[in-house]
């Protein structure tokens, strides 16, 4: 043996390994990087379902996400008809993260210029396991035909024919009782002793006051069911028609308000390769609703009023008043009063961190030392995160009116929605504007609501 390979394996033994090592890894890290890079999302499409009060359903594009961007559903590829309103192509209708149905488009209208729609058919979720149900009675009815069955059938009629028959002797003695009032008139001739007790005998089976008395006193049928054992063969089947009507006609009413709010809007995504939906709803206990209720609402009072400032500038007049002390203007600073608030509370991003949304109307007394006109409703959208220490941050904060929506539009809530399928919630808003509404897709950051998506009215 040569004494040089054993000193060149000790010397060399470390780089070879290192080498078969680095080999080894290259292929994996390759592959980790390759995979890293296909990321590209097939197209994701967001909609609206309107289900009307006569059942009837239609879809209302609103964005689609092809690559990470998003563009207008009812403009994108509308060549002749958008690609989203393809006809068979199926949206899940999800209310706060939780599927409603399925809405399936058949075929793609246009009221205007640029206003398309869906029209379809709704299936609302849970509407199939029925005809899962009925089919099985069928199956039963093809095996239950068999000649056993309709032997067992014939006999059990056979024995009510004989009932009858074992019932005519008791017939044929009710004429023997009935006849028993001629001899009445007869029995003057004889005792009358015996007449005036002959009535009283004749009249049970005449009235059939036996079976009434029975009844009468039946503790367990007459007066759990029916609560009066003195009308008892009359209006037994009186009082089900009397509460079946009277059910209805409290019920109806009810409904018929309902229906005439509106129609209810389901958001509706389209996506053949994206998550599961998921819950975004926050349970918050009566306690802490109203807490966050009022919190929230002090938010909105301190935004309305800087709002009064920017559009009604201080009077000369109104100098003096500022001289004096700050608590004394606090005390007789007018505060607005607010009314149609709604307040909602989502866990958009699964980490048990609420984000709250209130919007409401608010208006300033008409003696208002601030400005303004006290008649000018101001819409508030107030949006806010609680942090760890239980306080509430504003991440957006939009108070309009009438005279200024070209510049800053009216938020309405709709709902949370995962547009752009990562498995978080995105809030989904109508933008109300001077010239028309449209949709916008929210994100609620850790500082600030930023838009994903803000069509743009019809026509613009």
């Amino acid at each position: 043996m040569s004494p040089i390979r054993p000193w060149l394996y000790r010397r060399a033994y470390r780089a070879v390994i290192w080498a078969v090592l680095v080999a080894c890894a290259a292929p994996i890290a390759y592959s980790q990087l390759a995979r890293k890079t296909k990321e590209a999302k097939g197209p994701r499409a967001l909609g609206l379902v309107e289900l009307s009060s006569n059942g009837k359903a239609r879809l209302i594009p609103i964005a689609i996400m092809v690559d990470g961007k998003f563009y207008d559903a009812g403009a994108y590829k509308a060549s002749p008809v958008p690609f989203a309103l393809w006809s068979e192509t199926v949206y899940e209708g999800e209310k706060t993260g939780v599927s409603q149905g399925l809405f399936t488009v058949h075929e793609a209208m246009r009221t205007g210029s640029d206003i398309w729609f869906g029209e379809g058919k709704w299936t609302p979720a849970g509407s199939e396991k029925p005809r899962r149900k009925d089919t099985k009675p069928k199956l039963e009815e093809d095996e239950g035909p068999p000649k056993l069955r309709r032997a067992q059938s014939d006999t059990d009629k056979s024995a009510p024919t004989s009932s009858p028959t074992s019932t005519q002797p008791a017939e044929t003695k009710s004429p023997s009782a009935t006849a028993a009032p001629p001899p009445a008139t007869t029995a003057p001739s004889g005792s009358p002793s015996s007449t005036s007790a002959s009535p009283s005998e004749n009249e049970k089976p005449s009235d059939q006051s036996p079976s009434t008395t029975s009844n009468d006193y039946d503790p367990n049928r007459p007066v759990l069911k029916r609560g009066k054992a003195e009308t008892l063969g009359v209006a037994h089947p009186a009082p089900p028609v009397l509460q079946a009507n009277a059910a209805p006609a409290k019920g109806t009413p009810a409904k018929s308000n309902d229906q005439k709010s509106g129609p209810q809007l389901i958001p509706a995504i389209s996506d053949a390769g994206g998550p599961d939906p998921r819950p975004y709803s926050y349970d918050l206990r009566s306690d802490e609703e109203q807490k966050y209720r009022k919190a929230m609402i002090a938010l909105a009072t301190e935004a309305v009023l800087a709002r009064v400032k920017e559009t009604t500038p201080i009077l000369p007049e109104s100098k003096p008043a500022a001289r004096s002390s700050s608590q004394h203007r606090a005390a007789k600073a007018p505060q607005p009063s607010f009314d149609d608030i709604h307040f909602r509370a989502f866990d958009l991003w699964n980490t048990n961190e609420p984000v709250f949304i209130l919007s409401a109307k608010a208006q300033m007394p008409k003696t208002s030392a601030a400005g303004g006109s006290g008649d000018l409703p101001y819409f508030v959208t107030l949006v806010a995160k609680k942090d760890i220490y239980d306080d509430l941050h504003k991440l957006y904060a939009g108070v309009t009116d009438t005279r200024h929506l070209d510049e800053t539009p009216r938020l309405e809530l709709i709902d949370a929605v995962d547009a752009d399928g990562d498995g978080r919630g995105e809030l989904l808003f109508r933008r109300i504007s001077d010239t028309g509404s449209t949709w916008g897709v929210y994100r609620a950051g850790a500082d600030q609501m930023f838009p994903l998506f803000e069509g743009a009215p019809a026509g613009q």
